[in-house]
């Protein structure tokens, strides 16, 4: 498989495939992350493989998502993110390496009464929508991974969208895990 495939699958948590949307300073700051978030996760991915996902604590507000396809621990990948509630949503943010771009994403999760944890991405229609309207301020951008949009809208702004009942539908689902039960 592809580094770059690897790499965008391993960020499932944190992002959609191909379809980026970025904001140049991080749209958080970091909270406690709800304790059931901790623990290990499995998923399929686009492609039909099983993926393992285990998510630990760093320090209080700092998190750890380890990716990796099943039955191959030694190709495991890295990425520190933090949370943060905001009004009825929670929402995760990591800064993404240089050969990315260097900015940072901003994804929703859920954690659902039947052991799940479902993350959604924004929309990248919806949010070059929003560009267009001056809901949010930024540029659409070309990635060697596809179209992406990045954001330069302070996070006041940038909530107010996202809190906006009539934009609710901007968050689209992006994967969604089974906790691993012992």
């Amino acid at each position: 498989m592809k580094a770059w495939r690897v790499m965008l699958m391993a960020l499932s948590f944190l992002m959609l495939n191909g379809c980026l949307v970025t904001f140049t300073e991080a749209p958080l700051v970091a909270e406690a992350a709800p304790k059931s978030l901790l623990g290990k996760w499995v998923s399929k991915d686009a492609w039909g493989q099983a993926r393992n996902l285990q998510i630990s604590a760093i320090d209080k507000n700092h998190y750890q998502a380890v990716v990796y396809p099943k039955g191959e621990p030694k190709a495991q990948e890295r990425y520190r993110f933090i949370v943060a509630r905001h009004g009825s949503r929670w929402y995760a943010s990591a800064a993404l390496p240089p050969r990315l771009g260097g900015h940072y994403t901003l994804s929703g999760f859920e954690l659902t009464d039947n052991n799940e944890l479902v993350v959604y991405d924004l929309d990248l229609d919806q949010v070059k929508q929003a560009m267009g309207q001056s809901a949010l301020s930024g540029d659409s951008i070309e990635t060697a991974e596809g179209p992406g949009a990045l954001i330069d809208s302070p996070s006041a702004k940038v909530f107010a969208y996202l809190d906006d009942p009539a934009n609710s539908d901007v968050f689209v689902e992006a994967a969604r895990y089974q906790r691993v039960v012992k």
